[in-house]
């Protein structure tokens, strides 16, 4: 069985661990690779990060517009490999191949926004501040960042993050989910093969807790970028600060759908299916809780019930298929104690998603939708990440009732309103407490251009992934003041 290496200094090494784990297939258990874990892999990092501050000091030299121009390469790259890059997401992580395109396709679109960076960096200038004096600011890179990522969005997390780095005259260092290492291996052996940078400046490395702890405490690390659950957040934000660093750390969600009364029950069924259950719920801005406004004849409640029981689960190479497995056997364990929990709070099981076995994948670690309905308000279930396919379902008679309960929530990655009327969309937007918000959409994925937003327990750090946001967060700023006398200045 393959044993994966570190890319680090330009060249793919073997591990100083002798420790490894398995890459395992969700769908049916089959080891894919051996990935690198444990103390050993202390100085894998070291090594990476030392490489990395030596091409950052060749790399913050170059003009922006010089920086920019792999990644234009890097687009084409990801362009012309984009369907083997999404099956090899959908081998290790479980999605279905179609989701697993869409996914690139939003990597690509940062490389896009990135290729920009130059425009987004320019200096500020400001002439004549006083008879003979200049003021301007310039923005310059930071050094070397380390980024850290989750398994389930394995091949466009990393874009968030990397493309803006490399742009901004910054060394990068990327340590992926040890669940889902062989995404990042294959792009990264593309980035190794075509692009022309300089050696050390993009580094990925293997490992668990021991190779994070070497990114946040290494001094030579100016910045981390981290994509988990709210706990592992609060850890990295909490240890980075500490040791003086920038810190973007995306959390948790529990994020909810509010449907007013007015919706076209049919397509507003559609997208809430898609939501809930895209990507088996296992994406931060998966819906999890629907509050139905004033569903008296509990028309969207059934219609809710009959979709989910039609969703067709299984292996997300397959045609036809809409819903994946979960990523691991713990993980599946994890969700259906959750769902026994919730009914130990009083809910009622409208759909039961367990015990779901796909024939040809009986080993896969496989849940069918799932709904559950009149949880208690203050109860664990509606306070937990589930990270599965399991809707709860709410009611509030009124919508000011379901904005004090989304606002008294410990979540505020995403919220959204479904409605005819301009009037509850507008009040919804301007008072729930969340980052990304949708009016009549599912997921309110933000495109490149715009930062992937995040508030309370969701996001610990001040400017987010992409865009603008990013450009941000890779540069520090330097304000200029200077005069030049006539007498001083010398006369050709």
């Amino acid at each position: 069985m393959e044993k994966l290496k570190n890319y680090i200094n330009g060249k793919w090494v073997d591990s100083n661990s002798k420790e490894f784990i398995d890459v395992i297939n969700p769908a049916n258990q089959e080891v894919l690779a051996k990935v690198p874990y444990g103390k050993g892999t202390v100085k894998d990092v070291q090594k990476a990060i030392e490489s990395g501050h030596l091409a950052y000091l060749e790399w913050k030299d170059v003009p922006t517009m010089k920086r920019v121009q792999p990644l234009f390469k890097l687009k084409t790259l990801l362009e012309k490999n984009k369907h083997q890059i999404a099956k090899i997401i959908t081998t290790e992580c479980g999605k279905t191949l179609k989701e697993s395109e869409g996914e690139i396709q939003r990597a690509i679109e940062n490389v896009e926004v990135a290729c920009g960076s130059y425009v987004m960096n320019q200096s500020e200038f400001s002439e004549n501040i006083a008879p003979g004096i200049d003021e301007f600011m310039i923005r310059q890179p930071l050094g070397v960042c380390g980024c850290i990522t989750p398994f389930n969005f394995p091949g466009m997390i990393p874009f968030w993050f990397l493309p803006y780095a490399i742009a901004t005259g910054n060394a990068f260092i990327i340590k992926p989910s040890e669940k889902v290492p062989l995404t990042m291996r294959f792009i990264i052996e593309l980035i190794d093969k075509h692009l022309d940078l300089p050696e050390g400046l993009i580094s990925m490395v293997h490992g668990g807790k021991e190779s994070v702890d070497q990114i946040l405490e290494n001094s030579k690390v100016k910045a981390i970028s981290f994509v988990g659950s709210s706990e592992v957040a609060k850890y990295i934000y909490s240890q980075a600060s500490k040791y003086g660093k920038r810190v973007q750390a995306q959390g948790g969600a529990k994020n909810p759908l509010v449907i007013m009364p007015d919706v076209d029950l049919e397509t507003t069924t559609q997208i809430i299916i898609d939501s809930v259950y895209g990507c088996a719920g296992q994406r931060c801005l998966a819906a999890s809780v629907i509050i139905p406004i004033c569903d008296d004849k509990g028309l969207l409640k059934e219609s809710l019930i009959d979709s989910a029981q039609k969703r067709k689960v299984g292996y997300g190479l397959e045609k036809n298929t809409e819903m994946g497995p979960v990523i691991t056997p713990n993980s599946k364990i994890r969700i259906e104690n959750l769902i026994q929990e919730g009914i130990a709070e009083g809910s009622n099981l409208l759909v039961d998603g367990r015990n779901k076995s796909i024939s040809g994948y009986e080993k896969g670690n496989f849940i069918a939708p799932t709904i559950l309905e009149g949880l208690p308000l203050n109860g664990k279930i509606l306070n937990t990440e589930i990270f599965g396919p399991v809707m709860n379902l709410i009611e509030f008679k009124k919508l000011e009732s379901a904005i004090d309960f989304i606002n008294k929530g410990r979540y505020g990655n995403m919220a959204c309103i479904f409605t005819k009327d301009g009037l509850s969309a507008r009040k919804f937007r301007n008072e729930v407490m969340a980052g990304n918000v949708g009016i009549n959409i599912g997921v309110a994925a933000p495109v490149a251009q715009f930062p992937f937003s995040g508030w309370k327990e969701s996001f610990f750090g001040d400017l987010h992934g992409q865009g603008r946001h990013a450009i941000e967060f890779f540069t520090q700023t330097k304000v200029v003041v200077e005069r030049w006398p006539k007498e001083w200045t010398r006369k050709f």
